[in-house]
């Protein structure tokens, strides 16, 4: 069960830990995203923030929001940065961490890559830079593909330092989300940059992705600036 807040506050705090109380899935969902994002929406759809009044400016509107709802974001399970999310993308992943296939899950993984260029996603639990890898971006040839096609993944893959990062953090996570899951962790996000999100981090996750299912986790792949 997925609970969606418009605004919190002592008595909605009471009403969600009723829920709480009464279903063990309860998810609280809070949905964000940058002030430069949400201004161009307002401006975008000529609403007016419900908060803006008198001399007041859509900026400071937006502050007194986010003041608002700071208790909400802290007691939230899942918080999603809606800022570089097209409908399509969101819908993508509210069906990855809500489906019901997903609540079948001991714990929800999902595996998405960015770009460092376009800011940190915000709704990671770790993230993993892979700038240190032979950059494709720098081959003509390459330059056109993403790291979904098989020759940036060979170009990424098929080096020594790439095999050796990828069975370290294999090694890792293998310790790590059993651990979680022990722990009552309900939902893990694994985030994998590069420089623009197209090529080396798309490779990595795709694969970092394979391995966790081949080991028995059902992971969720996006790729946030691929098209970029």
């Amino acid at each position: 069960m997925a609970l969606v807040l418009h605004g919190y506050d002592q008595e909605m705090a009471s009403h969600v830990e009723t829920l709480r109380a009464e279903f063990d899935d309860l998810r609280v969902l809070f949905l964000e995203a940058a002030d430069d994002a949400l201004i161009r929406r307002y401006v975008s759809t000529k609403r007016k923030h419900p908060l803006l009044k008198g001399d007041g400016t859509l900026s400071s509107a937006i502050a007194e929001e986010r003041e608002r709802l700071s208790l909400a974001k802290a007691v939230a399970d899942v918080v999603i940065d809606t800022s570089e999310l097209n409908p399509h993308q969101l819908r993508e992943q509210l069906a990855g961490r809500f489906s019901d296939e997903a609540s079948s899950e001991a714990m929800r993984i999902s595996v998405t890559s960015f770009g460092f260029k376009h800011g940190l996603p915000l709704d990671v639990d770790m993230v993993i830079d892979c700038r240190f890898l032979p950059n494709p971006h720098w081959d003509n040839q390459l330059r056109p593909f993403s790291g979904q096609d098989e020759a940036v993944r060979d170009f990424v893959l098929n080096r020594d330092v790439t095999q050796r990062f990828l069975d370290r953090l294999l090694e890792l996570l293998e310790e790590l989300l059993p651990a979680y899951v022990e722990e009552g962790k309900s939902y893990f996000t694994l985030g994998f940059g590069c420089t623009g999100g197209r090529h080396r981090s798309v490779a990595v996750a795709e694969t970092v992705a394979a391995k966790l299912k081949d080991s028995g986790w059902l992971p969720r792949v996006s790729h946030r600036d691929i098209d970029r």
